[in-house]
């Protein structure tokens, strides 16, 4: 059975529609959708729009990915149609009716298909962090003098060594800090945070 035969068009189509996204892929211009997935854990309008989202295995693995298996499994299992029907019936079906078929039983196989897929790829990793964990570590002011009420910039790094800008106030009322001094953040409120000179603690080095 010939893929190009008329009864095959539509699965014909959707290989061509395949190679085409995949070439898209290779030259960059996927990339303006092709990592971008649906969350499947995002809040919808309603519990039916989240069943829908995750029947259909959305979310699972990048959208690019989605679209490829779907088509893939589309045009298989339409061929496969047209080959069972010309076998037990001597003819094929009509292209549009083996269409609907193959679209029905391409959504459920493909979103089994993707949750495999989504299984072994490799989880997004992230360094990003909360204001709320530079609490308990050093800071260095690096422009102006912090005072009461009048904060100072300060540069602190995370745990993962990613530095991060933030405005610090003396935990202590009389107490000022100047610039190049290193302190402890010891509390946050709201974006302010609120440390102790190091020098002034004698502290030892962390």
């Amino acid at each position: 059975m010939s893929l190009l035969a008329d009864h095959n068009m539509p699965f014909a189509a959707a290989l061509v529609l395949m190679v085409l996204l995949g070439v898209v892929q290779v030259i960059g211009i996927g990339d303006l959708f092709g990592e971008a997935g649906l969350d499947a854990d995002a809040d919808a309008d309603g519990g039916a729009a989240d069943g829908m989202v995750s029947f259909l295995g959305l979310g699972r693995v990048p959208l690019m990915i989605w679209l490829v298996s779907f088509l893939l499994l589309f045009a298989a299992l339409g061929v496969s149609i047209q080959a069972f029907a010309e076998s037990l019936l001597g003819a094929p079906l009509d292209r549009w009716l083996a269409g609907v078929l193959a679209g029905i039983a391409a959504v459920p196989v493909n979103a089994l298909v993707v949750r495999a897929i989504g299984a072994i790829l490799p989880g997004d990793e992230t360094t990003a962090v909360g204001l709320d964990s530079l609490v308990g570590r050093r800071a260095t002011i690096v422009t102006g003098r912090a005072a009461a009420g009048y904060p100072a910039r300060a540069r602190a790094h995370d745990r993962h060594g990613q530095p991060h800008y933030v405005m610090v106030e003396p935990h202590e009322a009389g107490s000022e800090i100047h610039e190049g001094d290193e302190v402890l953040l010891v509390r946050r409120e709201n974006e302010t945070f609120y440390g102790v000179p190091l020098q002034e603690r004698k502290l030892a080095p962390m």
